[in-house]
């Protein structure tokens, strides 16, 4: 029997739903139809004995300025996102179009226009049937004040939110909010809360292969361990999400030739990459905003240096997960694996490096305050993880050298290099 939704893939789920640009419009929509109908539940009531009276003109009046105006608005909201949508594209990069679709602040104001749209035509109907008596008619005249003024509460919040909307700047701070999540998750379960691959001597025999194309965007690791211990078995995970799915390649091992329908299944597979469970991504589309910073049509290093403080800065959080000195070593080494029948690869440091770093070497090379910043950030790389992960601490060297060695190449001016120099042996010798 396919097992229940488990903790890791309903997140994942949300998290897509969050996405969705119809989801919160569809909601308000709804929402909007239940409170007519509310209205009318005072008319079985005494509370007309208890109110002033209200006129029906007046209701309908407030009303028809509500279903006049919200449709207009509502279909300007959206042409703006739309337009912010495709400046985005082509000022950062398209693949941080699902965050800046999932902006809360313009799918709350283009429900709420749509919502209150909704709610102005249903109502109007439902009065001028004589839905409502004195009553309801009250309770509709207080619903209709309350949305009028959620309606305008939210479009002074949407104009200073609009403004920003598709900026660089904004889909840089984006991107860094889902990058951040999604490093804190890795930090918290650092193999999903396996047993990390270099701890297993033995990988099973029997490999599993999938005749999906696409990318991993979850790994179910709940739903792994209940078969496993289900069929008496251990199961090595070959793939992270993030990494490409072919035919060929298998995406893990089982210790026991055995059915593996439902170890497949558990791999959920896309045609795009995802940052909720994927902080390489993240550093893959801030490289790729601080690439198109630096081309030449755009010629903005300014983005490509800010782009780079990110990076540093979301490098150092992983040394929350090396530092930790309230556990002594002793408690360390009696720590268990939450699922301890499933292996997962740890983290590859070296293509964590090169998707943050490579591409703005390759694409600032040339500009020398773009290489003094890279080996700024690297030697402050080095020296944070000095004493802490020796993976951290020799990529960044490494990368530190790689950078330098497209610098000597791309630029003409000797002084230049000089400078770039003089930087990256404080790096070698720090």
């Amino acid at each position: 029997m396919e097992a229940p939704i488990t903790v890791d893939r309903l997140r994942f789920l949300l998290y897509s739903v969050k996405e969705k640009l119809w989801v919160k419009p569809l909601g308000f929509c709804l929402l909007s139809i239940f409170a007519v109908f509310v209205a009318k539940v005072a008319d079985g009531t005494s509370l007309a004995e208890h109110i002033p009276e209200i006129k029906p003109e007046s209701v309908e009046t407030l009303l028809s300025i509500m279903a006049s105006s919200m449709m207009v608005i509502a279909t300007f909201s959206a042409g703006t996102m739309v337009n912010a949508y495709a400046s985005a594209s082509q000022s950062s990069t398209p693949r941080s179009l699902s965050l800046i679709i999932s902006d809360d602040v313009s799918q709350n104001a283009l429900s709420v226009f749509i919502g209150a749209f909704i709610y102005s035509a249903v109502a109007l109907t439902a009065m001028t049937q004589a839905f409502f008596d004195e009553a309801g008619l009250f309770i509709l005249f207080c619903l209709t004040c309350v949305a009028f003024i959620i309606v305008i509460l939210t479009f002074i919040r949407w104009v200073d939110s609009v403004a920003r909307l598709g900026r660089v700047g904004s889909t840089l701070l984006k991107v860094e909010h889902a990058t951040t999540r999604a490093i804190k998750n890795k930090i918290d379960m650092p193999c999903l809360g396996a047993v990390p691959q270099g701890q297993v001597k033995e990988q099973g025999a029997h490999a599993i292969f999938t005749e999906q194309v696409g990318y991993i965007q979850l790994i179910d690791i709940a739903k792994l361990q209940r078969w496993a211990e289900s069929k008496d078995c251990f199961i090595n995970v070959a793939m992270l999400p993030g990494e490409f799915v072919t035919p060929e390649r298998p995406i893990a091992y089982v210790n026991k030739d055995e059915q593996t329908k439902d170890v497949i299944s558990a791999f959920t597979i896309g045609e795009a990459r995802s940052f909720e469970a994927d902080p390489r991504f993240g550093f893959i589309v801030l490289a790729e905003i601080a690439s198109r910073a630096l081309s030449p049509s755009v010629n903005d290093h300014g983005t490509a240096i800010n782009t780079i403080s990110i990076i540093t800065r979301l490098m150092l959080m992983w040394r929350k997960q090396f530092e930790d000195s309230t556990k002594t070593q002793k408690e360390k080494k009696s720590e268990t694996a939450k699922y301890d029948r499933i292996s997962v690869p740890e983290l590859n440091v070296a293509d964590l490096y090169d998707d943050a770093y490579t591409s703005i070497a390759r694409d600032g090379g040339a500009n020398i305050e773009v290489a003094i910043r890279i080996q700024k950030s690297l030697t402050t790389l080095k020296t944070c993880f000095n004493n802490l992960n020796d993976d951290f601490k020799s990529e960044a060297i490494r990368m530190a050298e790689h950078s330098f060695e497209r610098n000597k190449l791309l630029m003409n001016y000797d002084n230049d290099i000089e400078r770039v120099k003089h930087f990256h042996q404080i790096l070698k010798e720090d």
